[in-house]
């Protein structure tokens, strides 16, 4: 053996995958599911038992919503085979400004910033975001995030500053 330190160089974050297999089968109404690389939320679920032929397979069909853009998506899958289902986190953020250019500066919980969300695209939430920031409320942020994207969901007031 040698005494020589090795050095790794890691351009890869900690190795945590950004989903993981669930059977088709046992997805259900609003549960989360990856349809075309994109994170989406289970809207509709219908599971036909019609066998196809001797070694045929029950499906599922997913009818799903991407929880990011909200655009419907659709896929048929054997109930017996995995599916991708993304690991979705929501996070609570203290909303301290709103530059001009569109994004947000939210408080951390560790008391550090994060300046690199966008306002959200949905117009009932970005009225209620700019409104009650106008008025001086004190805001609470939700952000959900998952596969590598972020986005505000959710709007909480916690009262004036």
């Amino acid at each position: 053996m040698s005494d020589e330190e090795h050095q790794f160089e890691s351009k890869a974050d900690a190795g945590a995958s950004k989903t993981f297999p669930q059977q088709a089968g046992t997805i259900r109404k609003n549960g989360y599911i990856v349809i075309k690389n994109r994170a989406c939320k289970v809207k509709v679920v219908e599971v036909s038992t019609s066998k196809t032929g001797k070694h045929g397979h029950a499906k599922c069909h997913f009818v799903a919503i991407d929880i990011f853009n909200g655009k419907k998506l659709e896929d048929i899958v054997p109930s017996s085979h995995n599916c991708d289902v993304p690991h979705v986190n929501r996070t609570d953020y203290q909303l301290i400004d709103i530059s001009e250019d569109g994004f947000v500066s939210l408080l951390t919980e560790s008391g550090g910033t994060k300046d690199d969300l966008k306002l959200p695209t949905d117009d009932t939430l970005l009225t209620q975001i700019k409104d009650g920031f106008a008025e001086g409320k004190d805001l609470v942020v939700t952000v959900m995030s998952a596969m590598g994207e972020e986005q505000i969901c959710a709007l909480k007031d916690i009262g004036p500053k």
